[in-house]
């Protein structure tokens, strides 16, 4: 597995959103080749292999991603979907998607990089119609742009993942803590 890819936001195409790192900073991106793309296909577990891409690929598949994170945003914040996003994703999700094969072995799913992408703008689709929808929040950590779905209870989750985000940001304030020291009582 790559050490770059993370997958903590509760669904495949969230994940994929966040492939894009660091929106409003650094934009840090994750698929600078078809073959990164791919890896991210096999190791988010759309699917198990994924026939060799093109850098159109890559091109579409950032497209569908941007359209992803803009339908996500505003499901998020409660505000009307972009039409152009709406087309992208809907567009993608009626190619065909990959289809899973039942093998001696058990279960495999080989797919073009088009299939797999139809898969994940389905995944998109499944999300963003669902009742998944009130759990939508973006990560606390302000460099992160990542939406994940907040299953914890009570729903106080601030960060898409402690390893990721919460650690850092835990560590950062403590450090600005002891940097300022204890507060004078009277």
């Amino acid at each position: 597995m790559h050490p770059d890819h993370v997958f903590v936001c509760g669904n495949p195409a969230l994940d994929f959103a966040a492939t894009l790192r660091a929106r409003r900073s650094a934009c840090f991106e994750m698929f600078t080749t078809p073959a990164r793309l791919n890896a991210w296909y096999v190791e988010s577990g759309i699917v198990d292999a994924v026939s060799p891409g093109k850098e159109t690929d890559v091109e579409q598949a950032t497209t569908v991603r941007e359209a992803i994170y803009q339908l996500a945003t505003a499901r998020r914040l409660g505000e009307e979907y972009d039409g152009a996003a709406l087309t992208v994703v809907n567009n993608a999700a009626r190619k065909p998607p990959a289809v899973p094969q039942l093998t001696p072995s058990g279960r495999w799913t080989q797919a073009t990089p088009e299939e797999a992408l139809s898969t994940v703008a389905r995944h998109a689709v499944e999300l963003l119609s669902g009742a998944d929808v009130p759990l939508l929040k973006e990560c606390g950590n302000p460099e992160c742009t990542r939406i994940y779905i907040d299953r914890s209870r009570g729903m106080r989750r601030q960060w898409c993942g402690m390893e990721s985000c919460g650690n850092k940001i835990k560590a950062a304030a403590y450090r600005a803590r002891k940097k300022t020291g204890p507060a004078a009582s009277h």
